[in-house]
């Protein structure tokens, strides 16, 4: 009987060695890595800061301590939306973003009139604007622009229109070195901001968009003018239900 001869094992592949690294690669991946955790952690730290800032008071913002820094110090009382006038709060609305109750973050009409005005006239909401002031920084720059649009939804969804009118009316510069509506009724009348008058709320929300170059308290033709025009358009949302959304 013949006998078959033995099988020879198969020879396994021999592994190819990886192909050499380019000079810094590795590093490269762990920096990429690194900034990759960073923006996560970020984003993180901002969605929960949203959440906690729907309930607590809200402190200073990066360009309210960059003016602390640059002036040696600032003046800034929160106040609770029950402890503030509301002609104030009607009169900033009226002012600044008169349908604040009827979007979700951005006045889209306002947007397309500016852009077919074609005037650069801004058209940011109250919602924008408390974004930018409490969690950004100023200027006009397209990484702001981004997180804004990106952040603004977010506050709309967490907080009420109430709190984010809240916010607002304690975070916004109305002078030199004063910020929130307390800061600025003390500063410019000697009253607490629960006690302003229709004139002297609808004086505070002319100064707003140029607040370190008006005077509420000695207005010029044009504030005084334009604070006529502020206290009727607060009439108009109150008795149109536009300030329904953030009256008791």
């Amino acid at each position: 009987m013949t006998r078959r001869p033995a099988r020879r094992p198969a020879k396994r592949p021999t592994a190819k060695p990886p192909p050499p690294r380019a000079p810094g690669a590795g590093r490269l991946g762990r920096v990429r890595r690194w900034l990759l955790r960073g923006v996560l952690g970020a984003g993180a730290l901002m969605v929960l800061a949203i959440v906690v800032f729907a309930v607590v008071p809200v402190p200073r913002g990066p360009y309210m301590i960059a003016e602390s820094w640059r002036l040696g110090g600032i003046r800034r009382d929160w106040e609770p939306m029950a402890r503030i006038s509301p002609d104030l709060a009607r009169s900033v609305v009226a002012a600044e973003d008169a349908n604040f109750c009827l979007h979700w973050g951005f006045d889209m009409r306002a947007i397309r009139r500016a852009l077919d005005e074609n005037s650069g006239r801004g058209a940011s909401t109250i919602s924008q604007q408390v974004v930018k002031n409490v969690f950004l920084w100023q200027g006009r720059s397209w990484p702001r622009k981004a997180l804004e649009a990106v952040l603004t939804p977010l506050v709309e969804a967490v907080w009420t229109k109430r709190r984010i009118l809240e916010v607002y009316l304690n975070v916004a510069e109305f002078g030199k070195g004063v910020f929130g509506a307390e800061a600025a009724a003390q500063h410019y009348f000697g009253i607490s901001a629960a006690k302003l008058s229709p004139t002297q709320a609808a004086r505070l929300a002319a100064i707003l968009p140029d607040p370190k170059g008006r005077d509420a308290a000695k207005p010029s033709a044009f504030v005084r003018e334009r604070a006529a025009a502020i206290m009727d358009g607060a009439a108009t949302i109150k008795a149109d239900g536009r300030a329904g959304c953030f009256e008791a």
